[in-house]
């Protein structure tokens, strides 16, 4: 058959290169691949109301498709055995035919034809399908070169530029690094910022949240604004000693999305020192709280609470509450990490927080149940009372879940047995591979058949009695 001609395949090549940011190698491998889809699908069109066709998964394993980027064009190629008789036109071919070209050619040689149909015969359904497989392999193209390129970034942290808007989801164009094209990501509302404003070709530092490796439509990138990593990135960045290793992030509870418009967004930072004489939350604060203004208005103005972490719990409880003065803090359950926090009435409002926020996440800092109470109203032995209940409660719903657990590994262990003696029983195919020979060593099998064995005893028996 004659080359195919595609007029303009090269500048369609570039053009889907520059438009899809992909290798133009990578572009002409989606090429190939739809077109053989689309000979696939030419191919079966003959077969269109037939019960039974010939095609399987691998029947077409042995085409390829040749791209002539010179003469810009295509052909259709086919690797067929050389056979005495031919049982299948498509994978073989006979050694006669062979022999009118080729005198030395051989039975079990292989040999590739031209089997490029003709351009008026590749049929409008096959033209459909080579254009719905090249969109579809240039999208698996570009999902797989993101995957590549940002699953393995040291910095998760990038700088986004707002592209446009889909729904409640801003998509962002981001980039790895410094001379790479963009690719769009999405950032979705529940990652947003309250007090962003969200323009067009506005920039932001965003939290690389997620790569995808399912197939969807539109971007295969998530970011975030609301995560807590992006707090710790700018810390890291301002604060040198971060940097440097002598002032470490402990610990982070962030509430960047708060569940009423009448609460802003707060996060509360724990910081530890390695060196004594080194002040953690001086260092991330700066000279006039310099250095920690420029992470709030990368923020947008969230407030940022810096406190130091303790390895004793109630000194550590009583530093996640600040601003608030406490007057003592009591761990009235360690087992079950829980803690009463008493303070002054005029205090109360300042350490529960607007709608019990700041109470809120010193908890989720701490990884402490904490109640704060008032210290004038506070009944020490009905509390103890009302939490040595809580305790039996606890404890209680502990031994349920432990004996829970037991009979869980027993019925396990149960069924891991009755499957064992089944297999036994009933072997399967795979386990009769392993020990079928072994279990039939050195019995001694007749031609006759134990049934026909019986039957033939019991007729002996009733022409004896006959006689």
């Amino acid at each position: 058959m004659a080359l195919v001609i595609l007029p303009g395949l090269n500048n369609l090549i570039e053009d889907i290169s520059e438009e899809k940011k992909l290798p133009p190698n990578i572009v002409e491998l989606a090429l190939r691949e739809a077109l053989l889809k689309g000979y696939e699908k030419y191919r079966k069109t003959f077969y269109i109301g037939v019960n039974q066709d010939p095609f399987d998964e691998e029947y077409f394993s042995n085409f390829d498709v040749g791209l002539d980027l010179e003469e810009e064009g295509y052909r259709i190629l086919s690797s067929k055995i050389i056979v005495e008789e031919v049982e299948s036109e498509d994978h073989q071919i006979s050694l006669v035919e062979v022999k009118q070209v080729a005198d030395d050619a051989q039975i079990g040689d292989t040999v590739v034809l031209d089997v490029t149909p003709e351009k008026e015969d590749f049929g409008r359904m096959a033209a459909s399908t080579t254009k719905q497989v090249l969109a579809q392999k240039l999208r698996d193209q570009q999902r797989r070169m993101i995957q590549e390129e940002f699953a393995d970034l040291e910095d998760p942290v990038l700088t986004a530029r707002v592209i446009r808007f889909e729904r409640q989801s801003v998509i962002m164009g981001v980039s790895s690094g410094i001379g790479r094209p963009e690719v769009e990501a999405e950032l979705p509302k529940r990652d947003q910022l309250p007090n962003d404003n969200y323009r067009a070709n506005a920039t932001f530092k965003v939290f690389l949240k997620e790569v995808s490796e399912i197939a969807r439509k539109g971007p295969q990138l998530f970011v975030s604004r609301a995560n807590a990593g992006l707090v710790v990135y700018l810390f890291e960045n301002e604060v040198p000693e971060i940097q440097e290793g002598t002032v470490k992030i402990v610990a982070v509870s962030r509430e960047a999305n708060p569940p009423s418009r009448a609460v802003g967004p707060r996060t509360k930072v724990a910081v530890d020192s390695v060196e004594e004489e080194v002040d953690p939350v001086g260092a991330c604060i700066g000279a006039r709280g310099a250095r920690i203004q420029q992470v709030v208005n990368e923020l947008r103005g969230e407030k940022i609470d810096v406190i130091k972490w303790s390895s004793n719990p109630i000194q550590y409880i009583l530093n996640s509450l600040s601003p608030a003065k406490v007057d003592q803090v009591r761990l009235v359950d360690p087992a079950g990490q829980h803690a009463h926090v008493l303070v002054p009435p005029d205090q109360l409002s300042l350490a529960i927080g607007r709608e019990g926020q700041n109470v809120r996440l010193a908890a989720r800092l701490t990884g402490w149940k904490i109640d704060v109470k008032n210290s004038h109203e506070y009944d020490q032995e009905a509390e103890d009372a009302a939490v040595s209940e809580l305790i039996i409660q606890r404890e209680e719903e502990e031994n349920l879940q432990r004996e829970a657990e037991i009979r869980l590994e027993a019925e396990q262990a149960e069924r891991a047995a009755e499957d064992a003696r089944l297999r036994e029983l009933y072997p399967l195919p795979e386990d009769e591979e392993e020990y079928g020979e072994e279990q039939y060593e050195g019995e001694e099998f007749t031609d006759n058949d134990p049934l026909e064995t019986v039957q033939d005893t019991e007729i002996s028996a009733k022409e004896e009695k006959k006689r």
